[in-house]
């Protein structure tokens, strides 16, 4: 290490560490970025996985908070190579029997697709459209005085009801109730769950502000241009420095960790008081993801052809199926017909995949820490939406939840979201405090998906962390 004398050191180079590094040089301040691994980007990255000319995510996939980030809208990442490619719906949601509900950003189409539950749906997510900005900055911030208090007053009443009661008691179709439900299941909770509905009421409102978008290119393209805008700024980076304990960090003014809680607790348990420490090690994670990523010798063969049209396809049929799936995982269970989450990017973006092949990629939620090889049960569940599916399969590449956590020490126990989203870490991540970046020393802070508001890839934990930073390095030079 050099003796350059930093500002802020931020362990950690997913989006929320680039978007702590970025606000913090934006103004004015010394900033350095530690990767341990080869590579920034944490969640953000793109490789060949299974063969030569397929570009595969390795985890983050499709970015509707991307896009709608205030932070990240704030920037010039367009000027840094970075490209959002839109598809033409959002979600597809196929059925067994029936059309398919095709999620459009046009809310007439929607209604239309959702047949004698159209009115309903827009009852439910009409009055949030009318000022989707505010409420989104809201819902994205830390506890606190809100910019629309009647508008998220709203939008908590609904919010807090479990999904499950939530899509029974608005819809009559199964099809739409199902639809809902695989909203709601991006929480990575059973949807008997109070808040449950929180996650899917989000998604239903930024789909109708925005189609959820992908990164032209791979999600690697965010932290490149997040990256290279921060070394314009005068930012450092460093890729190959793993940190392990307290010694192995430059002097700086302030530190901040992109990590999880338990990450934390072990290199700056040393300076911080042990009964802060113990709480953070009682961190609830939730569920694991187990993942596949296939190289395709076609587009997928939907039975609703239509299906082409979604960024995102969710696989679980009915609102009783993906609840169940749900609950298994979180009981310590794998399910026999897990809900998978299928992102098609080559549909869209042609630099995905070699002219006339695609990639795949599909992933379910599994018991934290598990080992256990869902190959099976998620290409049944492809195939049985889109039969011959496995006919055109090229190549796969699995990774289950202990090769995700060694991939990015982040996703302790394949957790990909930062932690569970229930009731008891919803507001209060990593541990209750009236600032949940800050910590009991005052020149350490956390900045990852552990806190408000918690996974996606939006840079907003980095942002609110970076600007709780900023009034302790203006205390400190006064």
């Amino acid at each position: 290490m050099n003796d350059t004398l930093y500002d802020a050191v931020i362990i950690g180079s997913g989006p929320n560490g680039l978007a702590a590094a970025v606000e913090l040089a934006r103004n004015q301040q010394k900033v350095l970025v530690l990767e341990a691994s080869d590579q920034i980007g944490g969640g953000t990255r793109t490789a060949e996985l299974t063969l030569p000319g397929f570009q595969h995510d390795y985890c983050s996939a499709v970015h509707p908070l991307g896009v709608l980030s205030p932070f990240f809208s704030s920037l010039p990442l367009e000027d840094y190579g970075l490209e959002w490619i839109y598809p033409e719906a959002s979600v597809a949601h196929p059925v067994d029997d029936g059309p398919a509900v095709l999620f459009y950003r046009d809310l007439a189409r929607t209604m239309d697709n959702l047949g004698s539950d159209g009115k309903a749906w827009e009852k439910l997510v009409r009055p949030f459209l009318r000022d989707p900005d505010s409420l989104l900055r809201d819902i994205l911030g830390p506890l606190g005085l809100p910019e629309s208090p009647l508008q998220l007053a709203r939008f908590g009443m609904k919010a807090i009801w479990p999904a499950e009661q939530l899509a029974r008691y608005l819809f009559r179709e199964e099809r739409t109730r199902g639809f809902f439900a695989g909203l709601a299941a991006h929480s990575v909770l059973p949807l008997d769950k109070v808040f449950t509905s929180a996650i899917g009421l989000v998604f239903a409102v930024s789909g109708h502000v925005v189609e959820w978008p992908v990164a032209a290119g791979g999600s690697a393209r965010i932290s490149r241009a997040l990256a290279d805008y921060l070394i314009d700024l005068g930012g450092d980076i460093r890729t190959g420095s793993w940190v392990r304990e307290l010694e192995d960090l430059p002097e700086a003014r302030v530190y901040l960790f992109d990590t999880d809680p338990m990450q934390l607790a072990e290199i700056a348990g040393p300076v911080l008081p042990p009964a802060y420490v113990r709480r953070l090690q009682k961190y609830n994670y939730g569920p694991g993801s187990f993942k596949l990523d296939w190289a395709l010798d076609g587009p997928i063969p939907w039975k609703d052809k239509r299906c082409l049209e979604a960024s995102t396809v969710h696989l679980g049929g009915t609102l009783a199926e993906i609840a169940t799936s749900e609950r298994d995982a979180w009981l310590g269970r794998h399910s026999e017909q897990p809900f998978v989450l299928l992102c098609q990017q080559s549909q869209i973006d042609p630099l995905r995949a070699p002219q006339g092949q695609h990639t795949g990629y599909a992933y379910c939620h599994v018991p934290f820490g598990s080992t256990v090889d869902m190959t099976e049960a998620i290409e049944r569940q492809v195939e049985r939406f889109a039969p011959g599916f496995r006919d055109l399969i090229l190549d796969r590449h699995t990774i289950n939840t202990r090769e995700l956590a060694s991939y990015n020490p982040n996703y302790f126990g394949g957790s990909i979201s930062g932690g569970s989203n229930d009731i008891t870490q919803l507001f209060t991540r990593p541990v209750a405090r009236f600032d949940p970046y800050t910590t009991p020393n005052p020149r350490i802070f956390i900045c990852s998906a552990s806190t408000p508001p918690g996974g996606g890839v939006h840079g907003m934990c980095g942002y609110h962390a970076a600007q709780s930073a900023l009034k302790r390095l203006a205390r400190s030079s006064t």
